[in-house]
Parts: C-alpha cells; structure tokens; sequence
C-alpha cells in the first residue's frame, strides 16, 4: 500500500510538467498555481513585505519583540533609507494609511514637505531664467523632508516601544555595514552616472562623500552587487533623532545643519520651513468596486487617480473579456487616459486649490467620462472633465524613484506606507555630516500661473507616492501599494483587477505581467501628444500586441519601468495572512 502510494506520487511529479508546452523563456515549472508567479507567504501573527529582504526582517523582529504594525514600519522604512537611498531617505516625503482594529477605522496621514516660505513665485522664474521647469538637482527643487515629522505622527497614535528601539536596527547597520543587494546596486549606479554627468549643477561633492566608495584603483565609485556598504553619518543623524525626537530634526542640530547649509549653497530652504513643518491626518478617499471598498488619500497626491479608473472600469465586464486580452488593455488604457487629463488639471495642495475630491470619485463623473470610451478606436488628446458640473448642475513625472512597505501585527493592525526622495537619490544635495540627500520633490511644481499646480511658497506639491488599503465585506482586507511615478494609480487599479476580476491570489496578482502607459498631459505643464504610448511586459501575447496596434495604440513590447509591488492580505475567516512581493525589485515578504 506504502509502496502504491508513492509511485503514485512519483508519477504525479514526473507529469505535472509535461502537461506545459516547452516555450523556450527560461523559466522553471510549478506544480501548481500559476506558471508565472511564486507562492504566496502565509503566517498567522504577523507579517512585513519590504522592497529589501533585510528591512522585512528588521520589521518582523520588532513585532516579535511587541512592537506594533506602526512601530515595525517606522523601523522598516529607517532600514531603507540606508539599503535603498536610491529610493528614499529622511531627506524625503512620507504618506500612510493605517488600519486600526481598535477603532475598526482607517486613517490617512500626509507628511508631505513645503516649499520654502521665503522664495516667491517670481524669485524663482528669475533663477530659473530661460527654462520653464524647475529642474530636478541642485537648490530650487528642494522642498522641506516629511518624512521624520510623519514617523513622529504615527508613533504617538500607534506606536507601543520607543522610537530608540525603533531606529536602533538602522542605526545598526548604517555602522556596521549591510550587503547590497542586486536591484538597488543598479539603480545606485545609474545615480551617481547621473549626478557625474551633470555636475555643473551641484554646488559641492558632499554626495561622493556619502554615497561612493574607494575602488582597488584609489578612484571612488559606486558600491557594487554583494559589496558591504556603511554610512557612519546617517547612523549618527538617526542617533540624534532617536536622543532628540522629531525636534532634532526640525528645530536642533539637524536643522541648523541643514540651515547652514543651504545658506552656504545659495539655497531657499531654511531654518523657519523646518519649524513651521507638520504632518496631518487626512480622510482617505473611497470608492466601492464590485464589493471591495478602495481607499485611497486625497491630493497633492494621485491616489484619487486610480479611484476614478476604477469607477470607469467598473461598468465593463472585464472577466469575460479575459485578463490581458486585447478589450481589457483597450479600456484599462482609455480609462488611464481619461483620468489623467483630470489629474493634470485639478490634482493639488488643498491648501491652496479648490480640487472637487468627491465629484472626481463620483459614480456620475464616471459615467459620462466612460461614455468616452469606444472599443473599436482610440482617445487621442482627450481633454479634462468638467466634475463640477455633476453637483452644481514630464518623463520625469513618469518615473520617480520610491519604496513601499507593508506590515500587519498580531492584533490586526495593518500599515501601508509609501516614501520617496522624487526622481532617483533626490537634489543631489548632501547637508554637511548628515548622511542623506534632500529631496527634488519641488521640480513638480508648474510654472504655470493660475494653475493649481503652480509653484507658491509654503506650498505642498503635487505627488505620485500613494499607499493603498481596501476592505472586503467590511472587514480588513488588503494593505498594498505600487511605487513607480506615474506607474502607481495603473499598477493599483492592475493588482485589483487581477484579484478582485480574476481571483488571483495576492502573489501572482504582482507577478502578472503588466502595461504601462505613458504620454499623458501632466500636473507640470507638459501636454499630450497624440495616443500616447503604450508598453506591455512581454507576458502579453503577440497576437494581443498585433491586434492593440490595429486599434490604433502605439504599442512597444518590453522597456519602460513597471513600478514595484508589495501587499498583505488578511482572510477574516483564518484570521491568516498572506504577502506578496515584488519580483521587479528585491522585495521579500516574511511573517511569523
């Protein structure tokens, strides 16, 4: 009988194989779930997907210490400002949502920085002289760094250890070194190519200093795949920040430094944006797409972006037109276009523009932008909506260099959240002995006037960083995100539709090969140009990439950035969860 069972078995493994079609890409098989994606991690007490293995560790050693959600994440994104400064840093901005069980509540918060008080719209034309774009390295797009005032903010509602032990695994590595992995070893390359290449620009070599190390020819250079990397400043900064709490850093030595500074350089940012900075807590923005309530934060980000294409998309029957197939690339992709003509010209700081939050969400506004859309041609140059009219009767914008995380804990708390420095390591600006790089997040501010988007003093500008949260049958069901600039309302609306559409599970809804499209009028002044283009990972078929082309969209196969994916599911019935991460990056999912 034994023995029966395991020829059986035997049998089974030497034929599940055989039943796929050689198709020559390199790829291994599965014995089951889908072909093209892992499984999914599952644990019951807690979990933390990160873009860098190391930080999804340090996240799970503070929950299995008795940190909170919040606590793990604060840690986590310490961890990647030194493993993964090409995607951020407490030079930065920061946005969250948290799931609280206590309250059985979601909260948002925006600890988006300002722009300096003390440069006026015309200070900055004449600095800027001919050009008519704040340019992404050197002074003028640096805006005052979030990112510590929203730790601060989140720890005092959610936090449960002190913010030393929180910090102390950052500080840890940062003076004993770390291996850098493969992903981030790229993308720290094409940084320091970028910032050699245009070196006219910086006013000093203070980011070498930081950021390169001594190759075995004497000459500094990018730290390498597998190579240790340490950064003893930024261990000190967060020292002082762990002693001296969220006023080091915007009150004592950390902002003096940084005033000093940016005096030195000729900078605009100083010592009174610092003080005067805070983060807040926001009301998400929701939207019901086929039973899963969608939340997203309001402007000066993009979050509402991907509300407004799930509505639209919600009155197509995408199961039936079959995933990835040619009808649903064609309304996933009329849809995009649509919203971001509106995101273009409403999405800004609520301070200072009248943006109609809830008529741009609305299942009316919806309706007559999917009226737009036809199956058999494509929008070329579509123009913005008028949503107030339902109630009262830049490639550099396309990337954006950002980490997500996700970390759920054993009491149910759940946090999705999102940093960035903007376009790769950020200003290129490095405050003396500090350890990280001030962020260009004012380069996406337009110079164009009576714009809501336009550049002011004390301004919040507009940005593509957006966490995500979702509820199912009103219980807590999905903390996710995709980082990528404008890749981040299309890679929401994409992970949704291959769960909620296609019942994929929350791994192989990332691994899932993705579009992108670009060309698309932007917050900044640039225009579209015709249809766009429209990028398709080579997991789309051939026959679906001929007959988009027939439809008139300029399709291009490969190439492009398709963001970079992390999500924790929790099912309410096994009170279990289950990560995903993504495969484009070096993310990594662990739970406990």
């Amino acid at each position: 009988m034994i023995r029966h069972l395991l020829s059986t078995l035997v049998a089974l493994l030497l034929l599940a194989p055989a039943a796929v079609a050689q198709n020559g890409d390199g790829g291994g098989d599965r014995i089951v779930g889908p072909e093209f994606a892992r499984s999914p991690v599952m644990a019951e007490h807690g979990m933390a997907a990160t873009s860098q293995p190391l930080a999804s560790q340090v996240a799970v050693n503070v929950l299995q210490q008795g940190g909170s959600a919040v606590d793990a994440a604060i840690a986590a994104n310490a961890a990647l400002g030194l493993m993964e400064p090409t995607g951020n840093g407490i030079g930065g901005d920061l946005y969250a949502i948290v799931y609280d069980p206590e309250t059985d509540s979601v909260y948002g918060l925006n600890a988006s920085g300002r722009s300096p008080q003390g440069l006026s719209y015309e200070e900055m034309q004449q600095e800027l002289g001919d050009r008519d774009e704040i340019p992404l390295l050197g002074t003028l797009p640096v805006s005052v760094p979030g990112t510590v005032s929203g730790w601060y903010k989140l720890h005092e509602r959610f936090g449960s250890r002190s913010m030393a032990q929180n910090l102390a695994p950052a500080i840890r590595y940062a003076r004993t070194g770390f291996p850098l992995s493969q992903v981030i070893a790229y993308y720290w390359q094409g940084n320091v190519d970028a910032f050699r290449a245009n070196s006219d620009r910086l006013p000093d070599d203070n980011w070498k200093e930081t950021y390169l190390v001594e190759g075995e020819d004497g000459e500094m250079r990018a730290p390498r795949h597998g190579e240790m990397f340490r950064n003893p400043d930024l261990a000190n900064t967060l020292e002082t920040i762990a002693e001296g709490g969220r006023d080091a850093f915007y009150e004592g030595e950390i902002a003096q430094t940084i005033d000093a500074y940016m005096e030195r350089i000729g900078g605009h940012l100083r010592l009174e944006d610092l003080q005067d900075h805070e983060a807040n807590w926001v009301d998400p923005v929701s939207v019901d797409y086929r039973g899963v309530e969608v939340f997203e934060l309001p402007p000066n980000g993009q979050g509402i972006a991907a509300l407004q294409m799930l509505q639209i998309l919600e009155g197509f029957d995408l199961e039936s037109m079959g995933h990835n197939s040619t009808d649903y690339l064609h309304v996933q992709t009329e849809a995009k276009k649509l919203v971001f003509e509106d995101r273009a010209r409403f999405y800004a700081d609520l301070a200072f523009a009248d943006v109609p939050v809830e008529e741009l969400a609305s299942d009316a506004y919806a309706a007559e932008r999917r009226a737009m859309i036809e199956m058999d041609e494509v929008l070329s140059e579509p123009s913005h909506g008028d949503p107030r009219t339902i109630t009262s009767a830049t490639e550099k914008l396309e990337e954006g260099d950002t980490i997500y995380l996700t970390v759920a804990d054993s009491t149910g708390m759940m946090v999705s959240l999102i940093q960035s420095n903007y376009a790769g390591m950020g200003s290129g600006l490095v405050p003396d002995g500090l350890g990280f790089m001030l962020q260009d997040r004012g380069a996406l501010f337009t110079m164009e006037k009576d714009h809501p988007n336009v550049y002011e003093p004390g301004k919040r500008p507009f940005h593509t960083i957006i966490p995500a949260f979702a509820k199912k049958d009103g219980q807590p069901w999905l903390s996710f995100g995709v980082m990528g600039g404008a890749m981040q309302p299309q890679g929401h609306v994409q992970v949704l539709c291959n769960m909620v559409d296609f019942g994929m599970n929350v791994q192989a809804a990332g691994d899932a090969a993705r579009y992108r499209h670009y060309g698309s009028t932007s917050p900044t002044g640039e225009a579209m140009q015709g249809r766009g283009t429209l990028r398709l990972e080579t997991g789309v078929t051939q026959e679906v990439v001929n007959a988009l082309r027939g439809r008139g969209h300029d399709v291009r196969v490969g190439g492009g950035s398709y963001g970079g994916y992390q999500a924790i599911l929790f099912d309410a019935d096994e009170g279990v969860y289950h990560g995903g991460t993504e495969m484009r990056k070096d993310g990594y999912v662990v739970g406990y």
